[in-house]
């Protein structure tokens, strides 16, 4: 398995991906993702073929090395990117639902899918180019929260990391909450 171990690093690659874009206190990708490699096999199997096994397997994988960053860089509560309703309704599942549930309970983190929501449909960003994937996105999520989540850090969790397009919108819905601050935990990165 290609592992990045980004999570030793504080400058890697995935936190480069949002310099400039938006403040994000951590981020890190467990798994190189290449064109036609296993781990795009494995993405491919968990996302269009019902394989939910695959994200609780990485997921308490990539837990027992986040374990150590936990004690430096605290996270309150884990979210999922989250699917449109359609899309959900399509698919039956959320594919990083499992990842970020196993790593909420090995890291004992709450893990909560209802505070960011993604309020536009949108076609798969796996067949779109750069472009493609920046267009229009800063209007496809919202947050629903209350006083009790002011001032907490937000561990955001997803598939693959590309541009970081769909984590930087996200991150913006999210820092609307006082006081937020985002971190953020992939699958993969592309490599």
């Amino acid at each position: 398995m290609p592992l990045t171990q980004y999570h030793l690093d504080c400058d890697n690659q995935a936190v480069k991906k949002f310099y400039g874009r938006i403040d994000i206190e951590h981020a890190s990708a467990f798994l190189y993702f290449n064109k036609k490699g296993i781990v795009q096999e494995m993405i491919h199997n968990l996302k269009y073929k019902g394989h939910e096994e695959i994200g609780t397997f990485l997921g308490n994988w990539y837990a027992e090395d986040l374990k150590e960053l936990i004690l430096k860089t605290p996270f309150d509560t884990i979210i999922p990117v989250p699917l449109h309703k359609r899309k959900f309704k399509e698919r039956g599942y959320n594919q990083v639902a499992t990842f970020g549930k196993s790593l909420s309970e090995s890291l004992n983190i709450p893990y909560d899918e209802s505070i960011l929501y993604r309020k536009k449909y949108s076609k798969t960003q796996s067949k779109k180019n750069l472009l493609g994937r920046s267009e229009n996105i800063e209007d496809l999520f919202d947050v629903d929260f209350t006083a009790e989540h002011h001032q907490k850090h937000f561990l955001i969790v997803d598939d693959v990391l590309t541009t970081g397009a769909t984590i930087e919108a996200c991150s913006r819905a999210l820092l609307k909450i006082p006081g937020a601050k985002i971190s953020v935990v992939c699958m993969a990165i592309a490599n």
